[in-house]
């Protein structure tokens, strides 16, 4: 009897921690996104807007987990990036579009460098309206160099 409550604990543990694992996401997956030109009244400009595919669509909400380079943009504020490419050919510098950043909102404050090759998970929130946010954002965000 004692035996059989074990392994029914057991298996109940591994289906709750199977169930929040993250899924680990290439930057091909955050590919699957295409971008149309739209004037914002409010900056008298226009930007890019995304319509995300339905293999991002599918990851949203969930917990990712992925791996670029590191970019401390303002971290007396808080901002911090992930980058498909370094700082020098990044999406901000013309190395790549929209969909090779995301916007990192972490826990605690890293004590990354800018550049450093690092693994990030959080929760994966998709941003088509808020023009002062990137596309993608990952919240509650925790990660670790390689």
């Amino acid at each position: 009897m004692i035996k059989n409550v074990f392994w029914i604990g057991v298996f109940c543990v591994f289906a709750v921690v199977s169930g929040k694992a993250q899924e680990k996401v290439t930057w091909k997956d955050l590919a699957d996104v295409t971008f149309t030109s739209r004037y914002f009244d409010t900056t008298d400009d226009y930007f890019l807007v995304p319509d995300f595919g339905p293999n991002v669509k599918a990851l949203e909400g969930k917990e990712i987990s992925i791996t670029g380079y590191f970019l401390s943009l303002s971290p007396e504020e808080g901002i911090y990036m992930l980058s498909q490419n370094p700082m020098a050919s990044c999406f901000f510098c013309g190395g790549g579009g929209p969909e090779s950043v995301l916007e990192i909102k972490f826990e605690k404050k890293p004590a990354f460098k800018t550049d450093e090759v690092v693994t990030i998970t959080g929760t994966l929130e998709l941003n088509a309206d808020d023009i002062n946010h990137c596309n993608y954002i990952l919240k509650e965000a925790s990660g670790f160099a390689l």
